[in-house]
């Protein structure tokens, strides 16, 4: 069987970046949006790469979803090494212009959807703890996971859970081999969304003023690489010129 990692909401930028280093890195991934049809370019750059690669149509919110996807992932595939869950849910609003509709969704996509994910990777990596696997969970945050901006209610809100959901699934997990991270991504990322709608400060990436994706890649998978006896749980990545 093959070793599995698998990537909720492998997006563009960062999500792909992250599964194109577990790729190279021998794991055949598993990428997950919430549609098929943005997933082909990344599963054809992995298998381009010489890589395994495989797009799943999934919405991290749904029980029955992420169930049945980490069912079909593990008996089809192979046991699941590693799950990143990297869902954005980013969707700034002024508390007084907010509606619980949207709040509430943020907090299904940035907050519900990682303990779904969490919880069900998690059953089957404690099922083999005792024949030597190892498994490692990463959640990705961000600047809003540590303070609550103005017009950042429902994101700093989600994150903050999310943060919450990871200190407690290491403290949980971590004595049973499991190796749960959480990132705080603080700063602007090379994006196409930064490059139209903040110019200014995606002239920066020449003085590498804003994340490189694939450099968080990089950290991402050196957390996985950890030995047990020097685990990092909470990595902060920001450029060099970020204030914090």
């Amino acid at each position: 069987m093959e070793k599995v990692a698998l990537i909720v909401g492998a997006g563009d930028a960062t999500g792909g970046a992250i599964a194109r280093r577990f790729a190279r890195g021998g794991y055949t991934v598993c990428a997950t949006r919430r549609s098929l049809d943005k997933l082909q370019p990344l599963v054809a750059a992995i298998q381009a790469e010489g890589g395994r690669a495989h797009g799943f149509a999934s919405d991290a919110r749904r029980e029955n979803e992420v169930v049945a996807l980490v069912e079909q992932i593990e008996s089809t595939i192979g046991p699941i090494e590693v799950l990143v869950f990297n869902i954005g849910a980013n969707a700034p609003a002024g508390i007084l212009d907010e509606t619980a509709r949207k709040y509430f969704k943020v907090w299904e996509m940035a907050c519900l959807g990682g303990f779904l994910n969490g919880r069900e990777v998690a059953k089957r990596m404690v099922a083999r703890e005792g024949d030597g696997h190892k498994g490692t969970i990463i959640f990705t945050g961000a600047t809003a996971s540590l303070r609550g901006s103005a017009n950042f209610a429902a994101f700093a809100g989600a994150k903050h859970a999310l943060r919450a959901l990871a200190q407690s699934m290491a403290r949980e997990l971590g004595p049973r081999g499991i190796h749960v991270a959480h990132t705080i991504i603080d700063g602007a990322i090379d994006t196409e969304f930064i490059r139209e709608n903040f110019p200014q400060r995606y002239a920066l990436k020449e003085q590498d003023g804003i994340l490189n994706p694939d450099h968080i890649a990089e950290s991402y998978w050196m957390l996985h690489r950890q030995p047990r006896d020097a685990w990092t749980h909470e990595l902060d990545l920001r450029p060099w010129m970020e204030k914090f």
